[in-house]
């Protein structure tokens, strides 16, 4: 795979044109390095691609009358919350397009710096310039996803935004119970509804009516999420079901047979670590956010903890996939690692271990699903779905 940290491509200024997009939402800012051109122009356009397209093609007939043959052209934007689809536009245009890793670009660090979308399109012109010449660690750019990559990762993530919204409304009916001084009765279970009229403060007193009303409304929504928590889960079974060997299913269905891992686990880990063309294990684990962060100069030498520079939804199922695997994996060699480790330890040792049997774990995950390699001990099952 090529290393997303430099380009590995011959780069010749003089035949290529290189195009910078500063995105925001109402408007965008475009800035080309033109070949036979001295200025570097800037052009700021409304958000429609075909404008976009049309300065480009313009900057490239001045470049053609200036006597350059152009041959090339590079776009480059960061990666943000306009996702990849203006990348995936420009690909089926003909013009050569990358999408930047906004951590990756170095900025001042003046309390006060100034800040324009022309000092922004400057800054990325440099970063882009250097790492095509090929310049390692330069800036790092992203995989631009496939349309069908990405809506394979809104089932999960929709499902955990919902699960998320569950909690919320849960704790708020606890809290509204805590402050009337009802307590030992669960409101969160199918026939809680029904309970409402039926309870009394300590005083003896029925719950006011405006807070009944307010009750009422918090498990309505509540049913409403649980319903379409189970829609989502259902659609993704009956997916499974149906196409077993089509695209990542094979995958997500081998991964459900590791005893601990359910549908949900595999599927997240699935289509947001194992299906992207990682150079190794240890950009395994970078991507999750699950390696060090040292700090040395001189003498001084510190670790700072986890980096969490990576996939925060990877990290936390790690984390939560690692405590099962002690439960359900006993008998691993992971497991046995783990244990090995914290015979004689602290609490705060035990923690810092967990971290490291959660990247041992997903590593062991990856090797499995690309290579075959089966992690020793490993407890399998069939597949549930």
């Amino acid at each position: 795979m090529k290393d997303l940290n430099q380009s590995y491509a011959a780069f010749d200024q003089v035949s290529t044109l290189v195009c910078v997009i500063e995105l925001s939402q109402n408007s965008w800012l475009l800035a080309g390095a033109v070949p036979g051109v001295e200025r570097q122009p800037r052009k700021k356009l409304s958000t429609r691609p075909h404008e976009l397209l049309g300065q480009i093609r313009r900057w490239r007939a001045e470049a053609e009358k200036a006597r350059q043959q152009i041959t090339r052209i590079v776009a480059a934007f960061e990666a943000g919350r306009d996702g990849f689809w203006l990348a995936r536009w420009l690909r089926n245009h003909g013009i050569e397009v990358y999408a930047i890793h906004a951590g990756s670009i170095p900025v001042p660090r003046e309390h006060r710096r100034a800040k324009t979308d022309r000092l922004d399109t400057e800054m990325l012109m440099r970063a882009v310039l250097g790492w095509l010449r090929g310049e390692p660690r330069h800036c790092r750019m992203v995989q631009i996803p496939t349309l069908q990559e990405e809506d394979a990762r809104r089932p999960n993530r929709e499902r955990e935004v919902i699960v998320r919204e569950q909690t919320r409304l849960i704790n708020r009916v606890k809290a509204t119970m805590a402050w009337l001084g009802i307590t030992g009765v669960s409101l969160t279970t199918r026939d809680a509804t029904k309970k409402l009229a039926e309870l009394r403060t300590p005083n003896g007193e029925p719950i006011p009516p405006f807070t009944l009303g307010e009750l009422h409304h918090d498990l309505e929504r509540l049913a409403l999420i649980r319903k379409q928590i189970k829609e989502i889960e259902e659609r993704r079974v009956k997916q499974l079901k149906a196409k077993p060997a089509e695209g990542t299913n094979p995958l997500v269905l081998m991964l459900a047979q590791v005893r601990g891992i359910g549908i949900e686990t595999a599927d997240l880990l699935v289509h947001e670590i194992l299906t992207r063309n990682l150079r190794d294990h240890r950009a395994v684990g970078r991507y999750a956010g699950l390696t060090g962060s040292p700090a040395e100069s001189g003498k001084m030498r510190r670790e700072q903890g986890l980096a969490k520079s990576g996939n925060v939804r990877v990290r936390c199922s790690l984390l939560q996939l690692a405590w099962r695997w002690l439960m359900w994996q006993s008998d691993s060699a992971l497991a046995q690692w783990y244990r090995g480790r914290i015979a004689d330890a602290s609490g705060g040792t035990r923690k810092k271990m967990i971290v490291a049997l959660a990247r041992k774990i997903l590593i062991g995950l990856w090797r499995f699903v690309t290579t075959g390699e089966v992690p020793e001990g490993l407890a399998l099952k069939p597949a549930a779905i």
